[in-house]
């Protein structure tokens, strides 16, 4: 199997080459990349990659994922999440190729506290949100046989993440204020690589189990409970690093207006994955404990 994979250089993209890599031959293309093009801001050149190296699957984890960035510059957000991935998709239905797509919990509109299923109507309320619906969309639309992946709240120890953002936070103040009105589970990259990889191993039997999924970890939390999660791991682990924050204290989404707005309601339900693909999700305290674990074990 030939597989082609985009955003080698992202948290996802860095997992999947691991992942991919037992199933066959894996070209991992950045936008940094030199022989071919790798840059969703060039479709053609994207369309003359995929001609070029005419691959048995697409996986395509780059995107626009600054999402407050994204409200200032909406026609590249707009290109980097759904022209590009349109023309992914259309070369993709040409070869007979599998393309494998990353989406958001931002699709919805973050209402109510149940968790979303596949079909709920989307209403994404940031144009992060209304681009990765349009790119699901344009794939759904080309024929191509596809495997969608929403995901959320993703973190990996390579890179900057939020629970690194906290423990740093918790060094330096005594006090920390963060949100607690937002719903998600942590989602690490290393478990959507290796789900991505178990499925495509699927689809070659099954290809009619093709279509759009939710994978997100088991449970929920909001960033506060999770920030609170953090700092007591690195104090029961008794790392090298010294906390002085005695308090998080939760606060409402609004005391940090952003230019994008968040839902707060980032539940997804992944019942449908975990019956199609036989697999059982890990609860998200069991991928970010093994984080933690890595990241302090570095911190001199």
């Amino acid at each position: 199997m030939n597989i082609l994979l985009f955003g080698k250089g992202g948290q996802v993209g860095w997992e999947l080459q691991r992942s991919l890599a037992v199933l066959g031959k894996v070209t991992a293309l950045g936008r940094d990349s030199t022989g071919h093009c790798a840059d969703f801001s060039h479709s053609e050149g994207i369309a003359e990659t995929v001609r070029a190296l005419r691959p048995d699957v697409i996986v395509n984890a780059a995107a626009h994922t600054a999402v407050d960035k994204a409200e200032s510059e909406p026609e590249l957000a707009r290109l980097l999440n759904a022209t590009t991935p349109g023309v992914l998709a259309e070369e993709a239905a040409r070869l007979g190729a599998w393309l494998v797509h990353y989406s958001t919990d931002y699709v919805f509109d973050g209402s109510g506290s149940r968790p979303w299923v596949e079909t709920d109507a989307p209403a994404p309320l940031s144009v992060y949100g209304r681009t990765k619906l349009e790119g699901e969309r344009l794939i759904q639309q080309s024929g191509c046989k596809h495997l969608i992946l929403r995901t959320s709240w993703v973190y990996a120890a390579r890179g900057g993440n939020f629970a690194k953002t906290m423990l740093r936070l918790a060094q330096e103040r005594e006090r920390l204020t963060v949100i607690d009105d937002q719903w998600g589970a942590p989602t690490g990259a290393d478990l959507i690589a290796d789900v991505t990889a178990h499925a495509l191993r699927h689809l070659m039997q099954r290809p009619q189990d093709a279509g759009l999924y939710h994978l997100v970890a088991a449970g929920e939390t909001t960033w506060n409970s999770y920030a609170k999660y953090v700092i007591e791991q690195a104090q029961q682990a008794q790392a090298a690093i010294k906390i002085k924050a005695t308090e998080v204290a939760p606060v409402p989404t609004s005391a940090f207006p952003t230019p994008a707005v968040r839902p707060h309601n980032s539940r997804l339900d992944t019942r449908k994955l975990q019956a199609t693909f036989g697999l059982t999700l890990p609860h998200w305290q069991q991928g970010v404990a093994r984080m933690l674990t890595e990241i302090l074990c570095r911190t001199p």
